[in-house]
């Protein structure tokens, strides 16, 4: 249907967006980019802009409101706006006006109303995928024009996908229960679904399920040695560089870090990616040095840490899950 569909027609883009909302484009990325490429192409040639849908004014023009799924559209493209924007501010503004009004209108369209107030709680942009697909499918259900065919797969490919996400927990969970952390680190926060949660909102495709199961695995190490740093551990028993020398209570959590490791090397030789363990673990030692930097300055009573010093750990910090994931899967 998608690459029948003519070329830059609505047709065409109707179809992409429903895919994408529904959350199953991820199988057909080629032929999407080669249609979104063509359509960006064509679009170049023609002098459209936000400007030829407003009044003299400057305000958008109230005939707008009658396409109600372009109404949709505009809103869901006005959450990609950056600083100083202007047009795209106000067509927020507009556009979120109007589907309030829909939200709370005695409409017998029933679908619109739950299709617009979903959009207002949660816009695409800050919805996670397979909830955001979950949602949409019961939405697309109730629309009337709604593609059969595509509604069938989309049903059982988020099935599908969804017993896939649960296999690899629980062997997540396995794995975490195994460690018996409970007992060992008594501080350990028993929270592997909500890291798990974490990395399915990152990549859901089957294609990335060793990187799910390695991210989940840091990340529920990773608030440990926060953790111990921040309120277990003594300036000196953190002043270590080796398992062998830091105290036992500390050990399990270490060497739990370092099978991750070992085992990240045995999947990736495999794939002939090897050198990515290299900056896996070059990114987890300046994790460790930024949280043995505030250890240092709470050792220090004569050092008050400038504004800027915080900064500088604060905006690593707040870095590091992307980075990690972006340099590492």
């Amino acid at each position: 249907m998608l690459v029948e569909a003519p070329e830059g027609s609505l047709q065409k883009l109707v179809l992409i967006d429903a895919m994408q909302l529904l959350g199953v484009a991820y199988h057909f990325d080629n032929e999407i980019e080669t249609s979104i490429q063509n359509i960006f192409y064509a679009s170049k040639q023609n002098d459209d802009n936000l400007h030829q849908f407003t009044e003299q004014d400057g305000k958008f023009k109230e005939t707008l409101t009658n396409d109600v799924q372009g109404l949709f559209s505009l809103y869901e493209a006005s959450h990609l706006r950056v600083h100083d924007e202007e047009i795209v501010e106000e067509a927020l503004t507009f556009t979120t006006n109007h589907l309030e009004s829909i939200a709370v209108s005695n409409l017998s369209n029933n679908s619109l109303k739950v299709e617009a107030t979903e959009a207002l709680s949660q816009p695409i942009r800050m919805t996670s995928p397979r909830v955001g697909a979950r949602k949409y499918i019961s939405i697309y259900e109730k629309i009337d024009a709604h593609n059969h065919l595509l509604l069938k797969f989309a049903k059982l490919d988020f099935n599908m996908l969804q017993k896939l996400h649960q296999r690899e927990l629980s062997g997540l969970t396995r794995w975490w229960k195994d460690l018996d952390f409970a007992n060992k680190i008594p501080y350990a926060r028993d929270r592997l679904v909500e890291c798990y949660f974490w990395i399915l909102g990152v990549y859901f495709e089957p294609n990335y399920n060793h990187a799910r199961k390695m991210m989940t695995k840091v990340f529920k190490i990773t608030p440990i040695i926060d953790d111990t740093f921040d309120a277990y551990a003594t300036y000196d028993e953190l002043d270590a560089n080796a398992i062998d020398s830091i105290p036992p209570y500390m050990r399990p959590a270490y060497q739990a870090l370092l099978d991750i490791y070992i085992e990240m090397e045995q999947v990736l030789s495999k794939e002939g990616k090897l050198d990515r363990v290299y900056y896996a673990k070059y990114e987890m030692k300046k994790l460790v040095r930024a949280y043995f930097k505030e250890a240092q300055w709470l050792n220090d009573d004569n050092h008050i840490p400038k504004y800027e010093e915080h900064m500088e750990i604060n905006n690593f910090l707040a870095r590091y899950g992307r980075i990690y994931i972006q340099r590492h899967f």
